[in-house]
């Protein structure tokens, strides 16, 4: 099971993620209770069924789905999760910053599946604020390592809204 970093401290998950098994199609599917990640397909096709049901609601979004799709929908969700389906693959950097940016989505927005300590930095840049690390991995050793790759960045970003020439200034 994936350790989880929020806020940079080790943190209890108190959500499950919905799966889609082989012989379950969207609408077949069950909805279970409680705190739930819905994959995007299932919210697509359940939303309002799904919103009359769930009191807190979080949304799964894979690599190369389009948060513009979901824009409308962002107020429903305490947590948007990014998937990473391997570490090359960039695209969740990009849903994180139009989250933040773009949308100012305040939820937490969490990096989920091959997550590794030497991104940690990187994603709190551009909006996330919660790491399922991939399993197997020590999460004390994500955040005293993580988080502190540089002391300093001269771009702005998400979580620094300032270029290092007007933060000397």
């Amino acid at each position: 099971m994936a350790q989880l970093i929020k806020h940079r401290a080790v943190a209890v998950d108190s959500w499950t993620t919905l799966e889609i098994g082989a012989d379950e199609t969207t609408e077949t599917i069950a909805l279970p209770t409680g705190d739930v990640i819905f994959p995007l397909a299932v919210w697509q096709a359940r939303r309002d069924e799904i919103i009359s049901c769930h009191k807190r609601i979080g949304l799964l979004l894979q690599a190369g789905e389009r948060v513009e799709d979901v824009a409308a929908d962002l107020d429903y969700f305490v947590v948007v999760a990014v998937a990473f389906p391997k570490f090359v693959d960039g695209r969740g950097y990009s849903t994180a910053s139009l989250l933040r940016q773009r949308y100012r989505y305040q939820g937490e927005v969490r990096a989920v599946g091959d997550v590794l300590h030497d991104q940690l930095f990187f994603m709190r840049r551009v909006g996330f604020d919660s790491y399922a690390l991939k399993d197997g991995k020590n999460a004390v050793y994500a955040i005293e390592s993580g988080f502190g790759t540089f002391s300093e960045t001269y771009q702005a970003s998400t979580s620094q809204p300032q270029p290092y020439f007007r933060r000397r200034a």
